[in-house]
């Protein structure tokens, strides 16, 4: 049995260390995007008052930014771009924007068991909005209105994700 954990650990390592890297082209069923590294920025928009926000998550548990900056009550158009190849079941990406004071690592864990519930806690007051979990090569969006001014933090729900795909939501 310890052979096959440490088989499928060096299995999984080998696979994620596959997966970083710089900008690479791909085209999947009629369409091209970037796959992007995580030290690049989001790109974010305004339009008549909406923050157009284009967030991706990779096969490496990353995304392309660990920040993003919105005005207070303004529209925000999030939309998550799942840029890898890994099935939801495996590798689903969500956008999760908490409420401050909220122990992010805690609400992970809690997130986590939630399987039946695309891993967001039910009748949770802790989240301000969330995306639909996501597989490789789809795409989601939210439209919500960006909460008062402050520092708030975002997740990726899926089991163990929020330790790398995390970031802080600065409303301005």
């Amino acid at each position: 049995m310890k052979r096959i954990s440490l088989k499928l650990s060096v299995v999984i390592c080998a696979a994620l260390l596959l997966n970083c890297g710089g900008k690479e082209k791909k085209e999947k069923e009629g369409f091209t995007y970037e796959k992007t590294s995580a030290s690049e920025k989001t790109e974010v928009k305004e339009d008549d008052n909406i923050a157009n926000v284009v967030l991706t998550g990779n096969d490496a548990m990353q995304y392309n930014t660990k920040e993003i900056r919105v005005k207070a009550g303004q529209k925000v158009k999030l939309t998550l771009r799942h840029i890898g190849n890994m099935d939801i079941n495996v590798m689903g990406h969500n956008f999760v924007l908490l409420k401050r004071g909220t122990d992010l690592v805690a609400f992970g864990n809690k997130a986590a068991t939630q399987k039946e519930n695309n891993y967001i806690p039910e009748n949770s007051d802790e989240v301000i909005v969330h995306t639909d979990l996501i597989g490789g090569g789809q795409t989601t969006s939210i439209e919500f209105d960006a909460p008062e001014v402050g520092t708030y933090e975002f997740l990726c729900s899926f089991p163990g994700h929020y330790a790398l795909m995390r970031g802080k939501f600065i409303v301005e």
